[in-house]
């Protein structure tokens, strides 16, 4: 037992090497640092530079949310996410080098600086001295910059794993939450809302123990237990999806013509369409990071190999070989109709081994139709004929037997036309001779378990569209 409790600790120990943050703990206080920046800063600063920066103003892109802070037990007047978002966008219209953006935030402040400034002037200042200095008149906003922080969703994911074998053990245990942010730039000429974009962010939330708790020898308790927590910061998460917003909005004016870059037409060409590709992506991802896939194609063809297994009157059955081919009508991105026919043999016994050739109709259910992964059901009637060309005298006289099927696969979507199928079923026969054995009220049944390709054609979508566009 003794053995047992070191291996566990030493699998414990190895487990933990994979933990960054466990091996990364504060053990003293850390001096002041540039703030972090992310991949989207990065992406942000990497723009072209434009034809000529754009004048904005930002009164107040502020939490609209009005969410606190959870927290187990009690009450607390902490906001859930930061109440500088007004800040974090300044900051992001600066990075991107597009705009020019002037302080309307505390405009109040400043205006009542350049009245001091403008008082102490004329107190102070030989009011026949010609060359006075005046102060520069402020600059004005062509475009005004709205919006802000509009929903703060938390545990829209949960979920955690763990597992405990004799007092050895551990868990983990994670949560994500979700920001929304919505960015719209106005003329000050007309008012009109020229773009408005839309961007979300999830926050990760991790949490990690391990333990043990059990007698080692008598009177002699062994007890450890070590684990971490790890939170996205909000902040970080709020900085992000603005600075996207910002991005967005550079590149989305740019589409509309807008605002260009100083390269010109071609450089915001190659800009919009990078855009466009990053978009599709994004449009086809749902709300827990799945790949939405169209799936509109009508037909679909399939090959498949396997093997089936005969449950019969004889416990002597084996696996033997199958090969079949397909078609499938779509009806729906979920449901379908199908026919198959199949070649295989049956293994009874080493004497009692046949092969036969099977027909079956299919309705079929995909659960998740828009997922790269999904898993299928299926079934319907069929029948099947002895075709061995040295049967028994007993099988000679037969024509062929009805049967039914169910079944269920996995399939993966490679790309638009092909697909991978994993699948198994189960076949009830009208029969009790399939075994060339009659015995007993039961009737013969066999499985069938098969892994294939699938080509689909027949985008009926893309021949609407090619259609318009000519």
């Amino acid at each position: 037992m003794i053995n047992i409790t070191k291996i566990l600790l030493i699998a414990f120990a190895f487990t933990l090497m994979g933990c960054g943050a466990y091996f990364n703990q504060p053990v003293g206080p850390q001096k002041a640092r540039i703030g972090e920046i992310s991949s989207q800063t990065k992406r942000l600063e990497s723009l072209p530079e434009p034809a000529e920066p754009i004048i904005v103003g930002v009164y107040n892109f502020k939490d609209q949310t009005g969410q606190y802070k959870s927290i187990e037990a009690g009450s607390t007047f902490s906001t859930a996410i930061t109440q500088g978002a007004t800040t974090i966008l300044v900051k992001a219209l600066e990075d991107s080098k597009w705009f020019r953006p002037i302080e309307r935030e505390n405009l109040s402040n400043l205006l009542n600086e350049r009245n001091i400034i403008e008082t102490t002037r004329a107190q102070y200042t030989n009011p026949n001295d010609k060359n006075a200095q005046r102060l520069s008149p402020l600059l004005f906003a062509g475009i005004l910059l709205e919006g802000g922080v509009v929903s703060y969703d938390t545990n829209i994911l949960t979920g955690g794993a763990g597992a405990r074998y004799f007092g050895v053990g551990g868990s983990t245990q994670y949560r994500q939450d979700r920001i929304t942010v919505y960015l719209r730039a106005i003329s000050t000429k007309s008012g009109e809302v020229l773009k408005t974009v839309y961007v979300s962010k999830t926050i990760l939330s991790q949490a990690v123990d391990v333990g043990i708790f059990r007698y080692v020898n008598f009177k002699r308790l062994l007890e450890a237990e070590t684990g971490f927590t790890k939170n996205e910061p909000t902040q970080l998460a709020v900085q992000a999806a603005i600075e996207k917003a910002v991005e967005m909005l550079v590149i989305e004016g740019v589409q509309d013509k807008l605002w260009s870059t100083k390269e010109g037409a071609e450089k915001n060409k190659e800009l919009v369409d990078g855009y466009l590709y990053d978009k599709e992506l994004d449009e086809s991802t749902g709300l827990y990071e799945r790949a939405f896939q169209k799936r509109n194609n009508k037909h679909t063809i399939n090959f498949a190999v396997g093997s089936t297994y005969m449950d019969g009157d004889y416990s002597s059955a084996e696996q033997d070989f199958k090969v079949e081919a397909g078609y499938t009508y779509n009806f729906t991105p979920m449901f379908s109709a199908g026919y198959d026919i199949q070649l295989f043999r049956l293994y009874s016994t080493p004497q009692i081994r046949y092969w036969w050739l099977s027909q079956n109709l299919d309705l079929k259910l995909r659960v998740l139709p828009h997922d790269k992964f999904s898993p299928i059901l299926y079934g319907g009637p069929g029948f099947m004929n002895f075709v061995d060309n040295s049967p028994s005298k007993f099988l000679q006289r037969l024509d062929g037997f009805f049967k039914v099927k169910g079944g269920l696969g996995l399939q993966y979507q490679l790309s638009e036309r092909l697909s991978l199928e994993l699948h198994g079923d189960f076949n009830k026969v009208f029969s009790d001779k399939i075994d060339n054995e009659l015995q007993g009220k039961r009737d013969d049944y066999y499985y069938n378990f098969g892994f294939g390709i699938n080509y689909n054609f027949g985008f009926g979508n893309k021949r609407t569209e090619s259609n318009n566009d000519n």
